[in-house]
């Protein structure tokens, strides 16, 4: 098998799996488990200020996002899945997961100009 650009990034999607799953699943226990809502709806480093009202859809966002990403290593390393196949599901997940977050954290900020007080 040569080495080629594309067995890299393959290796680099594979491996960027663990944290982003480590991370987004983190983030789904934070808000359960510990209640913490710093880091719920995030627009510009800072959450909403009714946090609690959009945690539940950030805990789900980021919980539903790592169990497939979970489930998508478990499916390389133990029954090898084929590459289109995990890809397609991994960059799928990563996508979909990156843009309801950003829609999540402009509807909980509202869509319209900050007002003057």
């Amino acid at each position: 098998m040569a080495f080629d650009v594309s067995v890299a990034i393959t290796w680099i999607l594979f491996l960027a799996l663990f944290p982003m799953a480590f991370f987004w699943l983190r983030r789904a226990w934070r808000i359960l488990a510990r209640r913490d809502f710093s880091e719920v709806a995030l627009k510009r480093g800072e959450p909403p200020p009714d946090a609690q009202r959009w945690a539940p859809y950030t805990m789900l966002i980021n919980g539903i996002a790592g169990t497939v990403v979970v489930v998508v290593i478990g499916l390389v390393l133990f029954s090898g899945i084929p590459y289109d196949t995990w890809t397609a599901i991994a960059g799928s997940t990563i996508w979909i997961k990156f843009m309801l977050d950003f829609a999540l954290s402009r509807h909980a900020h509202g869509l319209g100009a900050k007002k003057k007080a």
